[in-house]
C-alpha cells in the first residue's frame, strides 16, 4: 500500500508541474488583443504575455511599488507647490517632469476636493438675506416709474429679483432670456436662493476652469516680450490656482485664529513671490503686474460665478 501512494503523490506532483509549466508558457497571440506574440510583452498592446494567477507576495510587492512612486511624486508635487512658490513650475519647464504629477491633475484634484467640501460641509454660499437692501429698493421705485406702486411683494423677494436688471430690449431680442427670469421672479425667496446655490455647485467648477486659459491670456499681456509661449503661462495659471484651491480648503477646516491669519498672508504674498520667481522680473515690475491681474481675475470670476448661478436658473425645472 506504500509504494502505491507514493506512485500516486509523484504522479500527482507530476501532473501539477507540468499544469503550472502549461500556465506559465507564453501562449501564441496575446490574451488580450490576439496579436501574435513572442516575447514577454506584447508588442501592439503592451499586456504581459505570460499570465498567472498572482500570489500574495506578488500583489504586496506591487502595491508597495506603486505606492512608493505615488508617495514619492506626491510629496515632491505638494512640497513644492505649498511652500515653494514658483517652484514647481520651474521644474516642469526645465524639463524634469517625470518626478511630478502632472499640472492638470493636480489643480482638478485640488479644485475638486475644494467645492466638495464646501458642498458637504454647509457652507452657505448664497443667502438672500445678504443681499444689499438697495436692490429692492430699486426695483420699488423702477415699479412707482412705471405706475405699479401699489402691488407690495415681500422685502426678500425683491432683493433677488433679476427681471428689474434686465435692459428693455431683452424681450425684443432675447425672449427666451425674459422668460427664464420672469420664471425664476416668480419662485419665493427660499426657492430662489435655492436655485442659485443649485447652480452654483453645479457649473461653478466648470466655469473656474474655464478661467485657466483666461488668466494665462492676462499672464500673455503682463509680460509681452518676455519671449514666454501661451503654454507656460497656462502652466503658471494652473499651478497658482490649484495652490489657492489647497489654503482655501485648508482654511474650511481650520478655526479662526492666528495660525489660519499666518495662512491668509502667505495666500496674499504667494503668488507675486511666484510671479518673481518664474518671470524673473523686479519687485516693482512684479507688483504692479500683480495688481492688475488680481483685478482682472477677480472680475472674472465674479462674473463666471455670476454666469454659472443664471446657467443654474435656466437649467432648473
Amino acid at each position: 500500500m506504500k509504494p502505491v501512494a507514493k506512485h500516486e503523490q509523484e504522479h500527482q506532483h507530476e501532473h501539477e508541474h507540468e499544469h503550472e509549466h502549461e500556465h506559465h508558457a507564453m501562449p501564441a497571440d496575446c490574451p488580450n488583443c490576439g496579436t501574435a506574440v513572442s516575447d514577454n510583452y506584447c508588442a501592439h498592446c503592451g499586456q504581459e504575455t505570460r499570465l498567472h494567477m498572482p500570489s500574495l507576495g506578488e500583489f504586496v510587492h506591487e502595491f508597495i511599488t506603486h505606492y512608493v512612486a505615488l508617495e514619492g511624486k506626491l510629496w515632491g508635487t505638494f512640497t513644492r507647490l505649498l511652500f515653494r512658490p514658483g517652484a514647481l513650475t520651474n521644474e516642469y519647464l526645465a524639463g524634469r517632469r517625470r518626478r511630478y504629477v502632472e499640472p492638470l491633475r493636480v489643480y482638478l484634484t485640488l479644485s475638486i476636493l475644494f467645492f466638495a467640501l464646501v458642498k458637504f460641509s454647509g457652507v452657505n454660499v448664497y443667502n438672500e438675506d445678504d443681499v444689499p437692501a438697495t436692490a429692492g429698493a430699486t426695483a420699488v421705485h423702477g415699479q412707482a416709474a412705471s405706475g405699479g406702486a401699489g402691488d407690495e411683494r415681500d422685502e426678500r423677494d425683491e432683493r433677488i429679483r433679476l427681471g428689474d436688471a434686465l435692459a428693455p430690449d431683452v424681450d425684443r431680442w432675447l425672449p427666451a432670456v425674459r422668460h427664464t427670469v420672469d420664471r425664476f421672479d416668480a419662485l419665493s425667496a427660499s426657492d430662489k436662493a435655492t436655485v442659485l446655490k443649485d447652480g452654483f455647485f453645479r457649473y461653478a467648477p466648470y466655469a473656474m476652469f474655464c478661467l485657466m486659459p483666461v488668466f494665462a491670456l492676462y499672464l500673455k499681456g503682463l509680460y509681452l516680450g518676455t519671449g514666454r509661449r501661451y503654454g507656460e503661462h497656462l502652466l503658471f495659471a494652473l499651478h497658482a490656482n490649484a495652490f489657492a484651491y489647497a489654503l482655501f480648503t485648508v482654511f474650511l477646516l481650520m478655526p479662526d485664529g492666528f495660525f489660519k491669519f499666518v495662512l491668509f498672508c502667505w495666500l496674499i504674498g504667494y503668488l507675486p513671490w511666484a510671479m518673481q520667481r518664474v518671470y524673473r522680473k523686479g519687485m516693482i515690475g512684479t507688483a504692479w503686474r500683480w495688481v492688475v491681474l488680481m483685478a482682472l481675475h477677480l472680475l472674472s470670476m465674479a462674473a463666471a460665478i455670476m454666469a454659472a448661478m443664471f446657467l443654474g436658473v435656466a437649467m432648473a425645472h
